[in-house]
This record gives C-alpha cells, structure tokens and sequence, in this order.
C-alpha cells in the first residue's frame, strides 16, 4: 500500500506534506505534489497535514480520483524530490 496525492492537490501545491514525511517520498511538479508509492512507508504522517485533504491510502481513494494512484507512479519519475515547505502557488483559490 501507498499514498496518493490526487487532484484536489492541482492548482494549490500546499507543501505542508513534505515536511513530515520520514522517508522523503513527495515529488515536486509543475501544479501539485506526487508520492513515490516505492518509497513511501504508508505512515499517514501526512494526511492531516493536508489543508484540502488531496492525500489518501491507495486503496481509500475516491472513484472519481483513481486515475491518480498512476499518475503518481508515473510522475515521480518525471519529477524531483521535494524536501522542504514551500509557499503554495500564486493563483491558489482554496
């Protein structure tokens, strides 16, 4: 099992995730965060941490966000890591 990061993460790019994970799984893209489901240790650390809950267990992720347990395995090989908390983006409208 893993994390997944889905699209209620698009557009806003909150990073208050990235700095508890212990195992330095979140990916860095243009628009939203990725979790490598290679390294993360399913931990739940940063579920809370979410302000527009966009984090969820593989398995737990809602019907209509699915596409992005893939996309996040695909991403994060197209992606850096992220290590520290950065100010979300500009046009963030949540």
């Amino acid at each position: 099992m893993t994390h997944v990061v889905t699209g209620l993460c698009d557009g806003c790019k909150y990073t208050d995730c990235v700095t508890v994970c212990p195992c330095e799984c979140f990916h860095e893209g243009e628009r939203m965060l990725f979790i490598d489901p290679e390294l993360c240790i399913d931990c739940g650390a940063c579920i809370p941490e979410c302000p527009v809950d966009a984090i969820y267990l593989d398995e737990d992720v809602p019907p209509e966000w699915e596409s992005y347990v893939k996309l996040n395995a695909e991403m994060v090989e197209q992606t850096p890591v992220i290590l520290v908390k950065k100010s979300p983006l500009a046009d963030n409208e949540r």
